[in-house]
């Protein structure tokens, strides 16, 4: 990323909702944050975090306290975090919606090349869909940890074909996981509604346009580094924050070149530039990024950390996946990206029953 564009103001503010109120307390006249708007998750307190250079202050308020001592630019920020999200895609975000994962390359990390096919992937895409995927997430490159990129044209061998059939065969929004303005444009062409670039549109000079030019949404995904060296020692004054100014300002980048922020999605990019205590400091404070007024996206799922915690290689890991995707949800995360959507789908059922009931009115700004 350009210094420039994660250079911080002299001092940031930051708003974590925090104190997740269950359905059970509507009608005891709690006020509450609602994230993402009146269908979001209701929280009852919030830490509001200051950085100006090392400095940081943190301190955890109740939403009462929080709407009565909020400075201008702390409303504008509440503001964000509560307004409603924008469909993505003709899809609404008023629950967490699955992403189902479609690698179309000989060396992904997951799979091992089991869907490298067309006629392989196109059978594995519907059968996610037949799963309950809202979305299917088609890539022609592996960004693993040490992969070697691929040239445009390579890519669109692989992604095209099988982006075309699902425009005929699925009901489901298509999404081209790339970083080539090249294949965005291509995808497009063949169908694909969502543009999902790990390298939030900075790794191609020509992505921004192409995605200002195309109309489609676009997903913003923090990553440190190249995929070739990301893993080789990442380092963060505070992972959290410094995430979160990143995509900040990959957000005004997008809305200078006439994007607008409704058409954003942002992904903290877990495992991307990351080591374990980054990974988990993110998951643990995935509210916070409710602050920049999209929708935001998990992609936990079968990644090394889980490993790391346990020792599972990446078939081995659907339990410790699942447990990311329900503390996304719980965070209020719009768009789980998984493997595994029959299982995250039951899982979530269940989280999302045990929520029944109205829930409480908000108090947003």
């Amino acid at each position: 990323m350009n210094s420039a564009e994660t250079k911080q103001s002299a001092r940031n503010i930051y708003i974590r909702p925090l104190a997740r109120l269950a359905a059970s307390a509507a009608g005891d006249g709690l006020p509450a944050l609602a994230v993402g708007g009146p269908y979001g998750l209701r929280f009852a307190a919030a830490e509001v975090i200051e950085r100006g250079g090392p400095d940081v202050r943190r301190r955890v308020l109740g939403v009462a306290q929080l709407l009565n001592e909020a400075n201008a630019d702390e409303q504008a920020l509440l503001q964000r975090v509560c307004q409603p999200r924008a469909d993505l895609a003709g899809i609404k975000l008023e629950r967490p919606r699955l992403m189902g994962i479609v690698n179309v390359t000989p060396d992904s990390f997951a799979d091992g090349g089991r869907y490298s096919t067309k006629e392989a992937a196109i059978a594995h895409a519907l059968g996610l869909e037949s799963e309950g995927a809202d979305i299917l997430d088609i890539g022609g490159e592996s960004t693993r940890p040490g992969s070697e990129g691929v040239d445009a044209e390579e890519e669109c061998r692989r992604v095209l074909p099988v982006i075309s059939a699902l425009a005929s065969k699925s009901r489901a929004r298509l999404s081209i996981d790339t970083r080539k303005a090249e294949v965005m444009r291509r995808a497009a062409l063949e169908g694909a509604h969502i543009i999902n670039d790990v390298s939030a549109l900075s790794h191609d000079p020509q992505s921004l346009d192409t995605v200002a030019r195309l109309g489609l949404p676009a997903i913003l995904m923090h990553a440190q580094g190249d995929p070739r060296t990301m893993q080789d020692n990442p380092s963060y004054d505070d992972v959290v924050l410094d995430v979160y100014d990143m995509l900040e300002a990959r957000i005004a980048a997008c809305e200078r070149a006439g994007i607008p922020r409704s058409r954003l999605i942002v992904d903290p990019g877990i495992g991307f530039g990351k080591n374990l205590t980054h990974n988990l400091a993110l998951l643990g404070a995935l509210s916070i990024f409710q602050g920049l007024g999209c929708g935001v996206l998990l992609g936990a799922s079968r990644k090394s950390f889980i490993g790391h915690l346990i020792g599972a290689d990446a078939q081995g890991r659907l339990p410790g996946s699942i447990a990311a995707a329900l503390l996304g949800a719980a965070q209020g995360v719009q768009l789980l990206r998984v493997h595994d959507v029959a299982a995250t789908r039951q899982a979530l059922a269940v989280w999302e029953g045990a929520q029944g009931g109205t829930m409480p009115a908000s108090h947003c700004p």
